[in-house]
């Protein structure tokens, strides 16, 4: 694959890319770049997880992307997921990556790493104390928002210690790239900062987009200093909501049934999540999306692009129902594979049970 297929396919995985110019002279020199992402294993898996952070990984990969996948356990413990308890939280992270097998994706092609085994390193700790003594304590107090947390929510010395490792595993796993959702763009932005300032590197950001909540838009609450991004972390499907998240063992009827309740406002394209499933996740996963209607509504209708079908949409061409009719169809069967490894594998299924069985907290 040329150079300028590698760009575009990288690009076209994030939302913002900082930089461009930055991402293309990284792919000129080095053949296989490593890039990462971090996961807080804090319960069960919802469709932006287990879906579409799959189809953004596939086109990574092929793209030469060396890719990390960093179970952020510490993370969790830190963040008081699954109460706060460490061995239920790991317990969770295996949980991810059975989700991650049913997938479809191929673990052998992507590195898997556990917090608990970075911090066993005192260069790890080392960089950590660096960055901390580089970084003020208002950056710091305004980086955890990054948790999921408003400033105003610090209530332990400990949640200080966040940020500061997260910048960490930046340096520490020799990531040139950080691919995570636009939620972490604070903390990627301080590493870009202060890499050079230690003699390190200036890591390329790719941030993707952050897959809307089936209730649609939520008011501005303060995530994000860039008013346009705060919006789409405060709307962002929650495991912690779960009637306006589906989830990878969600049943067919379960699907149609959230999807059926769905935001989707006639002829809005902006901030309507059915919508935003066809761009992101069907017309990624599928060449073609096809929605079935009576001939009385002008029958069955296929389109090849995203922006077909959003143009029909928009101009009142496909009613709201008829659309999401589709979506739950499409949907249902990117999630049956996961849905029936967790039903058929003996390991999978043991740790679905647990995990189901544990107070998720916030």
């Amino acid at each position: 694959m040329d150079l300028e297929k590698k760009f575009e396919l990288i690009r076209g995985v994030g939302e913002e890319v900082i930089t461009e110019k930055e991402l293309k002279e990284l792919l000129e020199t080095k053949q296989h770049p490593i890039a990462y992402d971090g996961f807080e294993p804090s319960g069960i898996a919802n469709i932006a997880f287990g879906i579409y952070r799959k189809i953004l990984l596939e086109d990574l990969l092929k793209a030469g992307i060396h890719f990390k996948l960093l179970l952020a356990d510490w993370f969790g413990w830190i963040n008081n997921k699954m109460g706060g308890d460490l061995k239920t939280i790991q317990a969770v992270g295996k949980y991810f990556v059975e989700v991650w097998k049913a997938s479809g994706l191929n673990i052998k092609k992507v590195e898997i790493l556990w917090t608990s085994d970075l911090v066993d390193d005192k260069e790890y700790w080392k960089r950590v104390v660096l960055i901390a003594k580089n970084t003020t304590v208002k950056r710091a107090a305004r980086c955890l928002t990054i948790m999921g947390r408003k400033e105003g929510e610090l209530k332990e010395t400990a949640q200080f210690f966040y940020p500061m490792m997260q910048c960490a595993d930046i340096f520490h796993i020799n990531a040139d790239i950080t691919q995570l959702g636009l939620d972490q763009r604070k903390i990627n932005m301080l590493a870009r900062e202060i890499g050079p300032k230690l003699g390190w590197w200036k890591p390329v950001v790719i941030s993707h987009h952050m897959l809307i909540g089936l209730a649609g838009p939520k008011a501005k609450s303060g995530f994000d200093d860039n008013s346009s991004y705060d919006k789409e972390i405060t709307s962002k499907m929650s495991k912690s909501k779960p009637d306006t998240s589906i989830f990878v063992h969600d049943s067919e009827e379960e699907i149609k049934r959230k999807i059926q309740k769905a935001y989707c406002p006639e002829k809005i394209i902006e901030n309507n999540p059915i919508i935003e499933y066809c761009k992101y996740i069907l017309f990624k996963a599928y060449k073609s999306v096809k929605i079935e209607r009576a001939a009385k509504f002008g029958g069955d209708v296929e389109f090849f692009s995203y922006e077909e079908l959003r143009d029909a949409f928009r101009m009142g061409k496909i009613h709201p129902l008829d659309l999401k009719n589709a979506v739950a169809f499409y949907l249902n069967n990117l999630v049956r594979p996961i849905r029936e490894h967790f039903e058929k594998n003996k390991k999978a299924r043991n740790l679905y049970e647990f995990v189901k069985k544990q107070n998720i907290t916030r």
